[in-house]
């Protein structure tokens, strides 16, 4: 037969145990007014990081738009026209003529739709051809890995959705 030993204290109460749980002497005592402050401490720094990549500023840019090539490609980017960026408001007009109920019409606009596709397509080729013999003109030994592939969507995004927001204008082509 074995002896029970006591432990040499009664058990404690479950109330009292859980209070010891929850309550840590480490941990500060944070009242809802210091939680409110912090959110909204939270909140402006957020708003102020936010403001600061659109804005262009390198530190605040992810590692994808870091760089002084992918600034020269934003900006060579920005400085021109592009039928990709036409693209979406093409599909809004697309989509209100297939709601017609004429076959030409509806076939019309889907034909446009692919046109402009194409196009679209075209002209990122072309100008990731473009982007990479500039950035090796201007940056050499720059790596050149991406750059048409960034420089061909940030060209079909719309002009005042694009992040960062542009820093040129649109120059116009001289004849």
């Amino acid at each position: 037969m074995s002896t029970q030993e006591s432990k040499g204290r009664p058990t404690p109460k479950r109330k009292e145990a859980e209070s010891k749980r929850k309550v840590s002497s480490l941990a500060p005592i944070v009242t809802k007014d210091q939680k409110r402050a912090s959110k909204a401490q939270a909140r402006e720094d957020r708003v102020a990081q936010r403001a600061a990549y659109l804005r262009g500023d390198e530190s605040a840019l992810p590692s994808r738009d870091r760089g002084p090539a992918r600034r020269f490609v934003r900006n060579y980017v920005d400085s021109r026209r592009s039928t990709g960026e036409y693209f979406l408001p093409t599909i809004f007009v697309v989509l209100v003529f297939t709601l017609i109920q004429n076959p030409i019409i509806q076939i019309g606009a889907i034909v446009l739709m692919y046109a402009m596709l194409l196009v679209a397509v075209i002209d990122g080729i072309l100008l990731s051809r473009k982007i990479r013999k500039a950035v090796e003109a201007q940056f050499p030994g720059t790596e050149t890995k991406g750059l048409g592939m960034y420089a061909w969507l940030r060209s079909t995004q719309m002009r005042r959705l694009r992040a960062p927001h542009p820093q040129v204008t649109v120059t116009k082509k001289k004849n």
